[in-house]
């Protein structure tokens, strides 16, 4: 069923988390091991992210280097197949850019299609360590809505190598949004005008980078109708759990943290008082959110539920 059936056929707010496929070396149960304690919040999707494979150089003979590929994770359309049998809900796996050629991302959309995966959220990705930006694949694409565009193709039976229409696909398709705006745009203007982009091309809903301050996600959501944008928009959340949060988040994720939010969080000395600010301001701003009337809100687990099932405990 595709995630926007789900939010149309809902009378209230839904409850939905992305998961991080496990390190090389961890079996399936650990998947299940932090899924296991959210389900009885009856989420009625499941993401599960993407990452893709990192490269190292390893010298041969006479001193030559041979470029060996790392995979990290297992694969992330395996792991949303498991889920969707051993649960039954709907997986939702992230599809990037970098790392796919254009017909290595049609035959894994092929591949989800014959498996009955009907979701995929479309995102160019990061860069990987080795590259300070972005840099595509040869022959991929380099902006999230030109993968988007070929999904949406696909939907209308158009694929890449034939001169005939095919069977189409019936994929509902996710797009990334900022209310703090994407760290690459000029300013909030032009990055609405990149997401009403993919909207225009064929994304069915957006769902939100992290955020911690309300007043922003719902001045976002404004932003957006007022130009045309009128999908469902489901805010994701990730709650503070240890010190290091405190820098890495803004650094990374290029937010902000309210004054009030953060004031608290500068009288924290151990992960254990980070935590409880975490889980109190979790609660509080899904609270809000849900009073709001939003389709759905989304939590980022890092693949560690505990956290997040303190908040939806509270919640719904």
């Amino acid at each position: 069923m595709k995630v926007v059936e789900h939010i149309n056929e809902a009378k209230d707010t839904l409850f939905s988390f992305e998961i991080l496929p496990p390190l090389k070396g961890k079996s399936i149960e650990s998947i299940y091991n932090g899924i296991d304690p959210l389900m009885e919040f009856k989420p009625k999707f499941i993401n599960v992210t993407y990452h893709r494979e990192e490269y190292i150089y390893r010298e041969r003979d006479k001193g030559l280097l041979e470029k060996v590929s790392i995979r990290k994770r297992p694969g992330t359309v395996g792991i949303c197949a498991a889920i969707m049998n051993k649960y039954h809900v709907d997986a939702v796996p992230h599809l990037i850019c970098g790392g796919f050629s254009k017909d290595e991302t049609e035959n894994a959309l092929i591949d989800l299609q014959f498996l009955g995966i009907d979701n995929v959220l479309a995102l160019r990705g990061d860069p990987i360590k080795t590259e300070s930006t972005f840099k595509p694949t040869e022959n991929g694409h380099s902006y999230a809505v030109q993968l988007i565009d070929q999904i949406a193709n696909m939907n209308k039976g158009n694929y890449s190598h034939d001169e005939i229409q095919l069977a189409p696909t019936n994929f509902c398709i996710g797009a990334a949004g900022y209310p703090e705006k994407h760290f690459e745009s000029m300013n909030m203007a032009t990055d609405l005008h990149y997401l009403k982009q993919k909207v225009d091309r064929g994304a069915d809903y957006i769902v939100t980078q992290l955020f911690f301050d309300n007043k922003k996600f719902f001045k976002f959501v404004e932003d957006c109708r007022a130009i045309g944008i009128n999908v469902p928009i489901i805010p994701g959340l990730k709650p503070i759990t240890k010190m290091r949060h405190i820098s890495f988040l803004p650094k990374f994720f290029h937010i902000d943290f309210p004054d009030e939010l953060s004031s608290e969080l500068l009288k924290c000395k151990t992960d254990e008082e980070v935590r409880k600010i975490g889980v109190e301001w979790g609660i509080e701003q899904s609270k809000e959110l849900k009073a709001a009337g939003v389709p759905c809100i989304h939590y980022y687990t890092m693949s560690n539920s505990s956290e997040v099932k303190q908040i939806a405990g509270e919640v719904f």
